[in-house]
C-alpha cells in the first residue's frame, strides 16, 4: 500500500490508549494497530486531534510513532505534527518520518484569519519540515477555528507540491468537495487525495461527490470501508443502507466533548484496546451514557453482527 496523491480507501484515526493511571498503553497501541490492519485499513493517521496528542510529551509521541508503525505490517502511517511552534513540529516529523511514517498531517493553528495568513503558514511549515515531506492538509474549521476558502485550499495544493492530501472535514462542506474536483477536471487544480473526517457524519454523501474515502475513527472502521467500497463500485443503495444502520451510534460518539470517551468505550468492548481511559483532564461516561451506547449497540448487531461482538 502507497500513501499520495493516489491514496483511496480509508485511514482510521486512532486514539491514543492509556492505562487507568495515565500512562501509556504500549500493549493496546500493539493491538490496536493489528485491529485496524485486521479489519482492512489501508492506513492509520495517529497522534491527530482525537488521539490527545496535545496530552503527549514529546518522548511520548516517538514512542507512540514507533509501537504503531512496528505493529503495521507495512500499513501506511500519518502523523500529524501540528504544534505551536515549528522547533516541536519540525522534530516530530523528521523523527516519524526516520521511524517509518509515511508522512504526516498539519493543521493551522487557531490564530490564523486571512487567507494570506493561512497559505504563508504552510509555506513555512514546508520549509521547517522539508520538501520532501508529504503532508496532509486538514481543514477541520469547527476544531480550529480557521476557515479555508475553496480558494485558500487550492492555493495551498498549487504552491506546496509536497501536499498530497485533504483531509476534508469542513461543515457543510460538500460543495467544497465538488468546487475542488470541478477545478480538477478544468485543469486548474492538480489531483490530490481527499478523505473526509468529521466522525463520517456525511461520508455517504462525500463519496458521491467525488471524496477518495474517510480519515476518521468511528469504532466500527469495518462499516467505513464497505461504504467506500460500495460506493466506488456504484452500489449507492447497499452503502447508504449499510451507513444509515450505523448512523444512531455515529451520530453518539460525534457528541462534543464526550465523543472520544464514547469511540474508547466501544474500542474497549470490542477488545481493541483495554482501557476506555482518557488522559486528564478528559471526560468519562456516566453510568447512564454508557447504558445508552449498550443499547445502540445492540439495536446496530440486528442489522450488523459485528457490533455484537
Amino acid at each position: 500500500m502507497s500513501f499520495g496523491t493516489q491514496t483511496r480507501g480509508v485511514y482510521a484515526i486512532a486514539p491514543t490508549p492509556f492505562l487507568p493511571d495515565g500512562s501509556l498503553d504500549k500493549a493496546s497501541l500493539a493491538r490496536m494497530t493489528a485491529f485496524y490492519a485486521q479489519a482492512g485499513c489501508d492506513g492509520l493517521t495517529i497522534l491527530g486531534i482525537m488521539g490527545e496528542a496535545q496530552k503527549l510529551e514529546p518522548e511520548e509521541s516517538l514512542t507512540v510513532v514507533r509501537e504503531v508503525v512496528a505493529h503495521a505490517g507495512g500499513m501506511p502511517v500519518v502523523v500529524g505534527v501540528s504544534a505551536p511552534g515549528f522547533a516541536a513540529m519540525k522534530r516530530l516529523a523528521h523523527e516519524a518520518m526516520g521511524l517509518g511514517a509515511a508522512g504526516v498531517m498539519i493543521t493551522p493553528p487557531a490564530a490564523m484569519r486571512t487567507d494570506d495568513q493561512i497559505a504563508g503558514y504552510f509555506g513555512q511549515a514546508v520549509a521547517q519540515i522539508g520538501e520532501d515531506v508529504p503532508f496532509v492538509l486538514q481543514d477541520h474549521p469547527t476544531a480550529t477555528g480557521v476557515i479555508m476558502s475553496n480558494a485558500v485550499v487550492r492555493r495551498i495544493i498549487t504552491e506546496n507540491p509536497s501536499c498530497v492530501m485533504l483531509k476534508h472535514e469542513d461543515w457543510p462542506g460538500l460543495e467544497k468537495i465538488s468546487a475542488l474536483r470541478n477545478w480538477e477536471g478544468q485543469g486548474e487544480l492538480r489531483h490530490v487525495s481527499i478523505l473526509c473526517g468529521h466522525g463520517a457524519l456525511f461520508l455517504d454523501f462525500e463519496m458521491e461527490r467525488g471524496a477518495d474515502g474517510a480519515m476518521t475513527g468511528y469504532a466500527f472502521p469495518e462499516m467505513l470501508i464497505d461504504v467506500v467500497r460500495m460506493s466506488q463500485a456504484g452500489d449507492r443503495e447497499a452503502a447508504h443502507d449499510l451507513y444509515d444502520a450505523h448512523l444512531p451510534l455515529l451520530r453518539y460518539e460525534h457528541q462534543a466533548g464526550v465523543g472520544l470517551a464514547v469511540r474508547k468505550y466501544v474500542l474497549a468492548k470490542r477488545g481493541v484496546i483495554a482501557h476506555a481511559d482518557l488522559r486528564v483532564p478528559g471526560a468519562a461516561l456516566s453510568q447512564k451514557a454508557r447504558a445508552e451506547v449498550d443499547f445502540l449497540l445492540a439495536r446496530l448487531a440486528r442489522h450488523d453482527p459485528r457490533a455484537a461482538q
